[in-house]
């Protein structure tokens, strides 16, 4: 996929970590919304703190680019503590997650992004790294083989995931505050992209934060690359303000429509329309339609447009909503929402791991 292209997707490129490390609030009292979980979280560091001891064991999960990383590096800053950053799939054997657990600092911080993804070996040995601040390194192999206890200094691990399903029930038990991170409300975000513009010197009016939070999906890392998108445009091409018109142009030249949807999104609701008269077609079927991978369209269109209300995954298929319909301009044939559709309030109640 192109920059472009990924100019809407929620997931993390390697600009985006460099770009994200300037606007990233450092402290509790600058994360914006997440109002309970940010409650929650504060009493949690501050009854440790009070008690002198590493607070529980924390899980954020949610969809991608609301924020977890940064809670993560929050947790740290409230502490005064240090943190060590790495992710479940860079962690293929136990032994690479020993000498991790084994170089931490009393009261660090070990942050493990996408933890469901952890490889088997080194989740059983994280247990007891949990509970017991210890592990078990087994040194030879076979009957030889023996198993040398390790001490670890008491530390806090944040664990981070999207897809909070696919944690061990075991795992999950360990960590002694779960939370979940919601979607952003549009004034959220407007609030969040005046701060952004403010740390980057770019001047933005009221109107110009509104057009661009509407276009964000609900999530704090799309606004944000959309604002320097439209700040490169407001440089260029305009007097350099971010107001209602420079916004509407430029995310008109980087193909973000009103709704937030890209090239692709947009691809995939013609396709399901003019070709397929609104479905229900399969996802493999779908997806060479519009040129892409299955996994591309299932993991980076679908779930915007599902939650939307612009499609819809059925045991049958996926399926175009009226709203898909209404978005591109047309009207449903026969006055329904497509072939074989059910009426809205029923449209999130299907099951959406069929094909």
């Amino acid at each position: 996929m192109s920059e472009t292209d990924g100019l809407v997707s929620a997931y993390v490129s390697d600009a985006d970590r460099d770009a994200e490390a300037t606007v990233r609030p450092k402290r509790l009292a600058e994360f914006i919304a997440q109002d309970r979980v940010r409650d929650q979280l504060d009493l949690l560091l501050q009854g440790a703190m009070r008690r002198g001891s590493p607070p529980d064991h924390i899980l954020l999960s949610g969809p991608p680019g609301l924020g977890k990383t940064s809670l993560a590096n929050i947790v740290a800053a409230e502490l005064g503590s240090g943190i060590r950053v790495t992710s479940g799939p860079a962690i293929e054997r136990s032994g690479d997650l020993a000498a991790i657990l084994t170089s931490l600092a009393e009261g660090d911080v070990l942050f493990i992004d996408e933890i469901h993804r952890i490889a088997r070996p080194a989740e059983e040995l994280l247990y007891s790294a949990m509970e017991d601040f210890r592990v078990d390194v087994v040194v030879g192999k076979g009957p030889g083989a023996t198993a040398i206890p390790l001490d670890v200094e008491p530390f806090t691990l944040v664990g981070a995931t999207t897809r909070s399903g696919l944690l061990t029930g075991p795992m999950r038990d360990r960590f002694g505050f779960v939370a979940h991170l919601d979607f952003y409300a549009p004034a959220d975000l407007e609030t969040l992209l005046h701060r952004s513009a403010r740390i980057l010197g770019v001047p933005i009016t009221a109107d110009g934060a509104a057009e661009i939070a509407g276009r964000s999906r609900g999530t704090p890392r799309i606004a944000n690359r959309l604002l320097r998108r439209v700040r490169d445009y407001a440089e260029v091409r305009a007097d350099g303000v971010v107001d209602l018109g420079t916004a509407r142009a430029a995310l008109t030249v980087y193909d973000v429509d009103a709704l937030g949807l890209d090239r692709l999104d947009r691809a995939v609701l013609t396709a399901l329309v003019d070709s397929f008269r609104g479905g229900p077609v399969g996802l493999s079927t779908l997806a060479v339609a519009v040129g892409e991978q299955p996994d591309t369209v299932e993991e980076v269109c679908e779930p915007f447009l599902v939650r939307a209300g612009l499609l819809a995954r059925t045991p049958r298929g996926r399926v175009a909503t009226e709203g898909a319909w209404r978005h591109l301009g047309r009207t449903p044939p026969n006055g329904t929402f497509g072939l074989d559709v059910p009426s809205a309030p029923d449209l999130f109640s299907l099951d959406a791991d069929q094909p």
